[in-house]
């Protein structure tokens, strides 16, 4: 019976999770090994530590499941995507912010994974990969609060009594007598304000040492994509009389003109960032009955989709976009 579940081979599902997993953990080390070139917080280094051993043994783990399948290991990203001598672009404030939001991407990750993992050592090695992000995360977020990093969302009032919804004003929202926000959606805003605020300034950072001109250009744009964006969002808590909990980091960049990573790596992390910035905006939207917001999200979502779509040609056509797992193309193969 053993040997039989070691025959099971690989699904399209875990196939692609593990190839998505080795893509993310090999540029990870790329960016810790320069962040630990230049980091002044013997705690932040700490982290930064954990963090790199953790991706390091992922590395390894993974590409013992690729040997054991005889599936080529994918390219990912390496040493030649990283200048360990290039001088400091981000501060250790903006490497804790990033840590914090990489542990959040990874959780809803690896949970995705995990669910459509089927064969017991991809179950095995998701539910831990979940269970150490979990700690890490954890920790990455005491460790903003004691530095008074981190930014807490608003309160609300406790309600003295349950209630229900009487009235349609509950869905209004560009006209009519609207309802303030719900404790959800001010929890969606308040989660991309911040987010897109990091987004800003790590693209602002890349945008000043990127080689090519049309990556450099892509960065720019995508700078201000992310600074109208946190404009929208705080605007929106503003109007209800509610804090924002985002902290603006482009402080946090320096001013260095010598690229850490290559444009392949800074184009790629550019790219994952917005397409997971799609899949969040979904999820908020359909937590958020208010008319108002559901536009605001559509809206949002419609740029950053073709901002995303850019970015992917600008790849393809300098061949930076490794093919992902695919199904056989029949057609071709009739001809």
């Amino acid at each position: 019976m053993e040997n039989l579940k070691k025959n099971i081979p690989l699904t399209s599902a875990e196939i692609s999770s593990l190839w998505t997993s080795y893509q993310n953990e090999t540029m990870t080390i790329c960016g810790l090994k320069y962040f630990l070139q230049h980091v002044d917080d013997d705690q932040i280094q700490s982290i930064l530590e954990q963090v790199l051993a953790v991706s390091e043994e992922n590395k390894s783990k993974l590409t013992n499941f690729f040997n054991a399948e005889n599936y080529p290991i994918p390219h990912g990203y390496t040493e030649k995507d990283i200048d360990l001598q290039a001088p400091r672009l981000f501060a250790d404030k903006l490497y804790l912010e990033y840590m914090l939001n990489l542990t959040i991407l990874l959780l809803a990750a690896y949970g995705t994974a995990l669910g459509l993992a089927e064969r017991t050592d991809v179950i095995k090695y998701y539910s831990n990969c979940l269970n150490t992000t979990q700690e890490l995360h954890s920790k990455i977020k005491e460790m903003s609060k004691e530095k008074g990093i981190y930014l807490r969302s608003p309160k609300i009032p406790k309600p003295r009594q349950i209630d229900f919804v009487k009235k349609q004003k509950f869905l209004t929202g560009w006209f009519g007598d609207r309802r303030p926000l719900l404790g959800i959606e001010i929890a969606n805003l308040v989660f991309h304000a911040k987010r897109n605020a990091l987004g800003q300034a790590v693209i602002a950072g890349f945008s000043q040492v990127a080689k090519s001109k049309e990556a450099r250009r892509y960065f720019e744009r995508g700078r201000d994509i992310s600074g109208k964006h946190v404009n929208i969002f705080t605007s929106i808590l503003h109007e209800e009389y509610l804090s924002n909990g985002t902290l603006i980091l482009l402080s946090e960049v320096t001013d260095s003109t010598v690229p850490p990573f290559s444009d392949k790596l800074m184009m790629s992390l550019v790219t994952l960032l917005t397409a997971s910035g799609i899949g969040q905006y979904g999820m908020a939207m359909s937590a958020s009955p208010r008319h108002d917001l559901g536009v605001h999200y559509t809206r949002l979502i419609a740029e950053i989709a073709h901002y995303s779509d850019d970015g992917a040609n600008i790849m393809i056509n300098n061949g930076w976009l490794e093919q992902p797992p695919i199904a056989a193309d029949r057609k071709e193969l009739a001809d």
